[in-house]
């Protein structure tokens, strides 16, 4: 049976053909990452299927333009696809590149990931799915240099991670000269441990704002918390 698309309020995204479906992380980063009145050039390193480039579309002003960067030529040409077929194909141009051998002429204002992260567990037997999730691919400090690069000087570099290795990631990030500046923990339930910790970086080290999400209530619903944040995009968001 073919994968159906995803249907979001405003866009829909096919993902039959790219490496990572539509999943929570993914939705969690582009929902999550501050938006700024002075965000014109926006970065998404791993686009995949581009929903986290498309939700970011959805959040900007009609001026702000988004690159979507990928290495697999399958999520490349699905991540064009959907863009052609949303409400802002001018906004995105998506390109099958390397974060490690692009430069761009221009460093942009924000830079979202949805990074490779199980950099020293077991690789899975699919190698399309190897490369996209695995440090192989785009290593922490590769990413973080790139970042680092790429940013403007009043950027900022937003990732999701599971719990342990965001907390590495922190600490690599500080040898790039990138500090924390937010940071959420989020758990499914309250009795379950930190999954996944949202992080956003800058270049000046100060006082980092933390909060806590949580996905499902006592209830198995979802939380105020998690509905508000997503409510511009689940169409679920409004039960």
């Amino acid at each position: 049976m073919a994968l159906k698309p995803f249907q979001f309020k405003q866009f829909k995204i096919a993902h039959d053909r790219s490496t990572h479906k539509v999943g929570t992380d993914a939705v969690l980063l582009g929902s999550w990452v501050n938006i700024l009145e002075t965000d014109k050039l926006l970065l998404d390193i791993g686009t995949g299927s581009g929903v986290i480039a498309l939700m970011l579309a959805q959040r900007t002003k009609e001026q702000v333009h988004i690159d979507a960067l990928d290495i697999l030529d399958a999520d490349v040409q699905q991540a064009r696809y959907n863009v052609a077929n949303s409400p802002w194909p001018q906004k995105i141009d998506v390109r099958c590149c390397r974060a490690q051998t692009y430069f761009p002429e221009r460093q942009y204002d924000l830079i979202v990931s949805n990074p490779p992260y199980f950099e020293k567990s077991l690789l899975p037997p699919e190698q399309k799915r190897s490369a996209a999730r695995h440090g192989e691919a785009l290593s922490f400090p590769e990413l973080l240099t790139c970042a680092s690069r790429l940013m403007s000087p009043s950027g900022r570099f937003a990732v999701i991670l599971p719990h342990a290795e965001g907390l590495r990631f922190i600490r690599l990030a500080a040898e790039t000269t990138l500090f924390p500046s937010r940071q959420t923990a989020f758990r499914s339930r309250r009795h379950k441990p930190i999954e996944r910790l949202l992080l956003e970086f800058c270049r000046q080290q100060g006082e980092v704002e933390t909060s806590e999400l949580t996905l499902y209530d006592h209830s198995n619903n979802w939380t105020d918390g998690y509905r508000l944040l997503t409510k511009d995009f689940y169409l679920k968001a409004d039960n």
